[in-house]
């Protein structure tokens, strides 16, 4: 696999990083902060891209997430992983990625960007909400989704 599609997902985590840390960033300084980031201009248009997406669901991924870690709920989880939880999730709901790879590569990006236990964590997580996707039908259909132009505002 090229590094393109993990380059996206690299951007699309610290689009999200960024967009929880402040809600009214603008995507002009978004952009820039992807500057050196690995990657193409393509990939992080598209990890901008992505991230949009999972940042208009977040709300109902964190719900989701917090059914079923309700010993840590996303506002106890670091932010790094609440976002790696995020973009998996609307990768998996969008049905953009096979929900195994968008696993897998959540767990990848555990590994690179967040502590010793977060992989486990996260596949764990993750695991839950594909079994709770797939036994609702969940994985069949598409979240209601705002277009390209969400901008973060919580």
């Amino acid at each position: 696999m090229s590094d393109s599609p993990r380059n996206m997902r690299r951007a699309a985590l610290q689009c999200l990083y960024q967009f929880d840390s402040s809600a009214d960033i603008g995507d002009d300084v978004v952009r820039e902060s992807l500057y050196e980031s690995p990657g193409t201009e393509a990939d992080h248009d598209e990890g901008l891209r992505l991230a949009r997406q999972a940042w208009a669901i977040h709300t109902q991924a964190d719900a989701i997430a917090t059914e079923h870690a309700e010993d840590w709920p996303t506002r106890r989880q670091p932010i790094v992983d609440r976002s790696i939880l995020r973009l998996a999730y609307c990768e998996m709901a969008l049905g953009r990625t096979p929900p195994k790879v968008a696993i897998n590569e959540a767990v990848e990006l555990a590994k690179e960007f967040s502590t010793e236990q977060s992989p486990m964590f996260i596949n764990g997580i993750l695991d839950k909400m594909y079994r709770l996707m797939r036994e609702t039908g969940a994985l069949e259909g598409t979240p209601t989704v705002a277009s390209e132009t969400v901008t973060p505002t919580d």
